[in-house]
């Protein structure tokens, strides 16, 4: 019995680590693999086990092979998923420059006093929305929320610049333009507030799983104290 359950706290202190190494919370982690957060937290506190078919989702998961996420020692994570993420994002952006890079060389060609630098401006609109795509997926918080604040602006730029050009050609005074970027001030701090509950709810769903599982393991005590 004191053998099997020095086993479980080895699988228990290899899972937990390759989760918080993957930059995973219970909750999330229970998403990917289709469980509740109360089953990772009893296997994360030894009170349980996965089994074999789920270690192998986690061994995929998180890259590691499944005598690792087993054995004695806790397994490294690789690192080639996360690196693989970065340079999709990076080839997704470049390829959006070269398109802007073109239409850009294409409008000074045919329209050479057009104001084609407002084609990057675009650019940087439709690149945010890109990475946004991509942060959401992979649940990278932090540069999602940078790539959401620089849409914001980045839209608004566009739509002064657009309209102010457009204004100017009909003639019409662009003074109070400006007062446009005054939408993104409600816009930015709705992202905040966004991204702060969102943050508040995970810490809630980790801290009730936690106190469940403490729950759980005074209660497993006491029946092995009885026994």
């Amino acid at each position: 019995m004191e053998k099997m359950q020095e086993i479980n706290k080895k699988i228990a202190k290899n899972l937990t680590s390759c989760r918080k190494a993957a930059g995973l919370t219970q909750a999330e982690l229970a998403e990917k693999i289709n469980y509740s957060d109360k089953s990772v937290s009893k296997w994360e506190s030894g009170n349980g086990v996965p089994d074999v078919y789920t270690l192998m989702q986690l061994s995929e998961l998180y890259g590691v092979t499944l005598d690792a996420l087993v054995g004695a020692d806790i397994p490294t994570i690789k690192t080639k998923k996360k690196d693989l993420r970065w340079l999709i994002m990076l080839l997704s952006s470049g390829l959006v420059w070269l398109v802007a890079t073109c239409i850009f060389v294409a409008i000074k060609l045919w329209f050479p006093t057009a104001a084609a630098w407002l084609v990057f401006i675009y650019a940087v609109m439709v690149n945010s929305i890109l990475i946004i795509v991509y942060t959401g997926i992979w649940r990278m918080r932090m540069f999602n929320f940078a790539s959401v604040s620089i849409l914001i602006w980045s839209a608004l730029t566009c739509l002064y610049l657009t309209v102010c050009f457009a204004m100017q050609n009909m003639g019409r005074n662009t003074n109070g333009l400006w007062q446009l970027f005054i939408i993104g001030i409600p816009l930015q701090i709705l992202e905040v507030l966004w991204c702060f509950f969102r943050f508040l709810f995970v810490k809630d769903r980790e801290k009730n799983a936690n106190l469940k599982n403490q729950t759980l393991e005074k209660s497993e005590d006491v029946k092995e104290k009885e026994a």
